[in-house]
């Protein structure tokens, strides 16, 4: 399986490139979550979006988040793979490409990120260390995590 990644601003999304991106979040954080929560909250404007395309498919996707949006640092966000493409590794190389382009667009910063609790593991075995308490988000218990480079 060949990943096609592109990595474009808000701006530089195509109509269906970012109906792709929503639809994808929608089905995985509202439907199979079962999360009510406002996707659109301002911060994708700011944000350079990963894509990973799988024969005109989006098979897995994150935002990339500027310092001073979410944290004092960047942060990544909107982690999510298709459920097509679990357990093939998609996640884990989503999660690599995008650390390699936060560093590089956002040179001496860290990587803070709200992680949802049952994904710590997955997190730290990328390099992330938990930071503060367990809270909620959405009905989610979340910790936050840094990854320094």
């Amino acid at each position: 399986m060949q990943l096609n990644w592109i990595f474009k601003s808000f701006d530089e999304l195509t109509a269906k490139e970012l109906y792709a991106i929503l639809q994808l979040r929608n089905e995985v954080f509202v439907v199979e979550q079962n999360c009510v929560y406002q996707d659109a909250d301002g911060k994708d404007l700011h944000s350079m979006h990963l894509c990973g395309w799988v024969a005109g498919k989006l098979a897995a996707y994150t935002r990339i988040i500027p310092p001073g949006i979410s944290y004092t640092e960047a942060s990544i966000g909107r982690v999510v793979t298709s459920p097509a493409y679990r357990n093939t590794g998609t996640g884990r190389k989503l999660m690599e490409e995008s650390i390699r382009l936060t560093f590089s667009e956002f040179k001496g910063t860290r990587i803070r990120i709200g992680a949802q609790l049952y994904l710590t593991g997955f997190y730290s075995s990328l390099g992330f260390i938990q930071t503060g308490e367990e809270y909620l988000e959405d009905g989610i218990p979340h910790i936050e995590m840094i990854l320094h480079k």
